[in-house]
């Protein structure tokens, strides 16, 4: 990968490389864009196959998170962190302590939470090496688990789906194709039996899936039979790139909208739903509950959980505009809500560039 090259075209700010041999770390910090303020995003703890892949993925992750915090209207820009590591072998206090003080060199302006892979048990860890660590318990003055509130914010976007296509906001009686069952995806569901939606469940946890069945009586599915499933919305929930070439043919959904990152594995594949009639919410306007919970969290007066709801809430309304731009240009939903992240990032840039800690 010409890294430098793919940097410059995407506008990325900063990409730092660290590596630890005592506890073995090896993991990227990377900076997309601070106008708006330090980039917030999460560490990933993942064992990619290769470095170029994790690479990759947190270059698409830093980007994605400039993003979601500019069309949530947050004071943040976008970064992201990723360990090359099996979360359930590799990761030790060690690891965490040593990610820690390459965060606390980075001098703030990159703000690190929880992600696939790591809980906010790890950020306390990560605290001690770093005070630029947010999502730490209740009890210390954090916000906590982000997946609550991310997951009631997917289920907002999805009600603002469900009126764009079917005239109400109502999800009683759809069929709803849950892709991966983690922590945003059973906060999800609770929010759709609650609402009287079925649920069809797919993981590759075996555990997780058994849980979707007793828990919120899903139906189960192995996991690429999902996107064969006749269903009304398709709620990919876990990681990026699942909607592609191969799966777009075979949805018989109307609406994919889901609480993962990167749903889609290319920017054209916008257009592809466009053309299979299938509404796309945009995954970074979908998930960003988890931020816009963090950002609460990091105002002078501390975390308020009714302030975060109320602001996550407001998700409904950002998909509706997302949707109105679309029909009025005439372009898929991907793209109108790059755009109006983008405007808000311009005008902000005509004032400033880089984010630098005080």
């Amino acid at each position: 990968m010409p890294i430098f090259d793919t940097m410059l075209q995407h506008d990325y700010e900063q990409l730092v490389f660290c590596t630890d041999k005592s506890s073995g770390l090896r993991a990227f910090v990377c900076i997309h864009d601070t106008t708006l303020g330090p980039a917030l995003g999460g560490v990933r703890i993942w064992p990619h196959k290769t470095e170029e892949d994790a690479l990759t993925d947190v270059l698409r992750l830093a980007r994605a998170m400039t993003y979601k915090s500019a069309a949530a209207g947050l004071s943040l820009g976008g970064g992201k962190a990723l360990i090359i590591a099996d979360p359930r072998r590799d990761k030790s206090e060690a690891l965490l302590r040593a990610y820690g003080r390459f965060v606390e060199a980075v001098g703030g302006r990159y703000l690190t939470t929880e992600d696939v892979g790591s809980t906010t048990d790890d950020m306390e860890i990560i605290a001690t090496q770093t005070r630029h660590v947010t999502g730490l318990p209740i009890a210390q003055g954090g916000s906590g688990d982000p997946s609550p509130m991310t997951g009631f914010g997917v289920f907002r976007a999805m009600q603002a789906c469900a009126k764009e296509v079917w005239g109400s906001p109502s999800l009683q009686g759809r069929t709803v194709a849950v892709q991966g069952f983690g922590k945003v995806a059973s906060n999800l569901a609770a929010h759709l039996k609650k609402e009287g939606a079925r649920l069809i469940v797919t993981d590759i946890n075996e555990q997780a899936a058994d849980r979707a069945r007793r828990e919120f009586d899903a139906r189960l599915a192995a996991p690429d039979d999902i996107f064969d499933a006749a269903c009304d919305v398709l709620a990919p929930c876990a990681l990026g790139g699942a909607l592609n070439d191969t799966t777009i043919p075979r949805l018989r959904c109307k609406v994919v909208c889901g609480g993962a990152n990167n749903q889609l594995a290319e920017d054209r594949h916008g257009e592809a739903l466009v053309k299979r009639n299938i509404l796309y919410a945009p995954d970074f306007i979908v998930n960003a509950g988890g931020v816009i919970n963090l950002s609460v969290e990091l105002m002078p007066l501390g975390y308020n959980e009714e302030m975060a709801r109320e602001r996550t809430s407001r998700i409904y309304g950002t998909v509706e505009k997302v949707i109105a731009v679309s029909k009025a240009e005439g372009i898929p939903t991907s793209r109108a809500a790059e755009r109006l992240a983008e405007e808000r990032i311009g005008g902000a840039r005509a004032v400033k560039r880089i984010w630098l800690p005080h």
